[in-house]
């Protein structure tokens, strides 16, 4: 825990990220003048060399933020959308039922960069050689392998010098799998970051320059080089099969980052901010709704009555999201009604005291007809579907070497401006290494559905239903706390009980995270193959056994996963009086809160 004054001579800010360079990178951000936006930045750009498996520059971003100047709480989009060839038609005639979990098919327009560029033109203060500058130096330089990515490197190795061999040229130097900590390098990545600046510093003026830098990117030579790449390379996915891609030089150029509105839900004397329905973040809303009549305050915070009760209404939530929630600007997603009191009081009754073996949506009026495609299409999901997964999930033990996952930055600085970014995609096991770029692409596809008629079903310029959610918290009418945790499906579980531990039972940040997390997979996991494990509970064996035999006697399929090994949460937070908090699990020992 981390706790300092912005009134103190030589108080910057709080940065906390899944990576201690990152974080360090941030705060260097804030000593040199800058603010939370451009630390932000520096800290995403450094996350993706040192935790290529978590993410990558091609990957996606959302993010809800309030700046000072401003005065507003606004979100960042940086999700890209599906390519103009992405058609269900296409797809089928590929032989798919799911878009896999990686290869070329499972790519959609990459969106972070434009967005980092977005933030940092109208509310950074720095230059783009600045916030570049931190991560140019670990990826030419080297940094310290984490023994997470030495591990998954050497579990891909076969498969990277079999399929893909331009991975291979990057993380087998040498033709071996790195050692972990061992000093790595991604010179061609530095390149093209110095191929931005340099381009970008052809022109006059700081907003020139980040404008020059994001034709770059999505109009210059960073497109043409993924254009060409993915025209001429047939790749090995997790269909079994090899396909060659859709996303073209000219989709990027007609997508540019946005901001938006978030969606907001009162909760006692908070006011809880999240993106919109084209991602997972209502959920949280949803599920606070449910639970606004429990006295969630009279149980314990690791009590069985509260860890049921929570995972009851968390499953009700997310049954709404598999049928309901799409692109807004596709689908009309009736996030009022799912809202509503009298919509809650009626789904609230469903929680009792045993476990749920079902998935139960909501029925919303006029919307019946959608609700039973949904559950046809999940029915008609054969086993072989769902045999392999390649999903995001943090998960205690990492079962597969192919699941990539997510990163995540909170920043809060001496001027009031607050921001959680919840960066993804582009991992290393997603897609191979484009040559002349260093980097991969992502695989956020995967999350559309291949059958008509569904809310988040794939077409041409429709966003994904990201898993992305980070979440920035009002209290007494006043921006208070930003927070959030890698992990898909699992991401806004792992928020809640942090926020509920902190809200009800006046826990500070590190205590709350340091707190014994659970988790249940009950519902479809958005990932392919979409696995569902009805009754299913994931719980850190640190609640005890008493607690884990009592959530058995309700009904759940607990599964115990060791202690200190479940969630990656990361928070920080200003007080009315200017004082400023950060946290930071110890959990696998990468996160960080650092402050000064």
């Amino acid at each position: 825990m981390f706790t300092t004054r912005p009134e103190i001579l030589g108080t910057f800010g709080i940065v906390t990220s899944t990576h201690w360079l990152a974080s360090a990178a941030g705060m260097s951000m804030l000593e040199k003048g800058g603010n939370a936006f451009d630390a932000c930045v520096a800290s995403a750009f450094v996350l993706q060399v040192v935790e290529p498996h978590l993410v990558g520059p091609s990957g996606e971003v959302p993010a809800v933020f309030y700046s000072a100047k401003t005065k507003k709480i606004e979100v960042l989009c940086g999700q890209g959308t599906a390519p103009k060839g992405a058609t269900i038609e296409h797809y089928k005639r590929e032989g798919l039922k799911l878009i896999p979990g990686n290869g070329l098919l499972a790519t959609v327009i990459p969106g972070a960069f434009d967005a980092w560029m977005l933030l940092l033109r109208d509310h950074g203060m720095l230059s783009l050689r600045e916030v570049l500058e931190p991560a140019i130096y670990y990826a030419e330089q080297g940094h310290p392998l984490l023994p997470r990515v030495a591990n998954t490197i050497k579990d891909l190795k076969s498969f990277f010098e079999t399929e893909w061999p331009t991975s291979a040229a990057v993380y087998l130097p040498g033709g071996e799998a790195p050692k972990p900590h061992q000093l790595f390098r991604n010179p061609q990545l530095a390149e093209t970051w110095k191929r931005i600046i340099r381009e970008a510093e052809g022109k006059s003026g700081r907003e020139a320059q980040i404008e020059a830098a994001r034709s770059a990117f999505y109009k210059g030579f960073v497109a043409e080089a993924i254009d060409a790449f993915v025209r001429k390379t047939e790749v090995m996915d997790q269909s079994g099969s090899r396909h060659r891609g859709v996303l073209t030089a000219d989709d990027m150029a007609k997508w540019q980052a946005s901001y938006d509105v978030p969606q907001t839900y009162d909760y006692h004397n908070f006011r809880v901010n999240k993106i919109r329905p084209w991602g997972q973040g209502p959920v949280f809303l949803q599920t606070l709704a449910l639970l606004k009549s429990f006295d969630l305050s009279s149980m314990g915070t690791t009590s069985p009555e509260f860890i049921h009760t929570v995972t009851e209404a968390m499953k009700l939530a997310f049954a709404d999201r598999e049928a309901y929630y799409g692109d807004p600007d596709f689908v009309d997603v009736p996030i009022q009604a799912l809202l509503s009191d009298a919509y809650n009081d009626e789904r609230r009754k469903l929680i009792g005291g045993k476990a749920s073996l079902e998935l139960r949506p909501g029925r919303v009026e006029g919307y019946e007809a959608q609700v039973e495609r949904t559950m046809k299409a999940l029915r008609e999901l054969s086993t072989t579907d769902r045999k392999v997964s390649g999903g995001e999930p943090t998960l205690a033990s990492m079962r597969s070497a192919r699941r990539g996952d997510t990163v995540h930055i909170d920043v809060v600085d001496r001027f009031g401006n607050m921001i959680a970014a919840m960066p993804s995609g582009g991992w290393l096991q997603s897609s191979p290494v484009i040559p002349e770029l260093g980097f991969m692409l992502n695989s956020r596809a995967q999350m559309f559905w291949l059958e008509e008629g569904l809310p988040a079903s794939l077409a041409p310029g429709k966003r994904p239903r990201t898993t992305l959610t980070p979440t920035l918290a009002e209290k007494d009418g006043e921006p208070y706390m930003v927070f959030g945790s890698p992990g898909g499906d699992q991401q806004e579980q792992w928020q809640l009980l942090l926020f509920l531990r902190h809200a009800h039972h006046g826990l500070n940040l590190q205590e709350a995270i340091d707190q014994p997390m659970s988790h249940t997979a009950h519902f479809p996991s958005s990932f392919y193959p979409r696995e569902q494990k009805p009754g299913h509970l994931m719980a850190e064996e640190s609640f005890g056994e008493a607690t884990l035999d009592a959530l058995r006697a309700r009904g759940h399929d607990v599964e115990v996963a060791p202690a200190w090994t479940v969630g990656r949460l990361v928070a920080a937070s200003r007080d009315k009086d200017g004082l400023l908090h950060g946290a930071a699990t110890p959990r696998l020992m990468q996160a960080y809160a650092v402050g000064r």
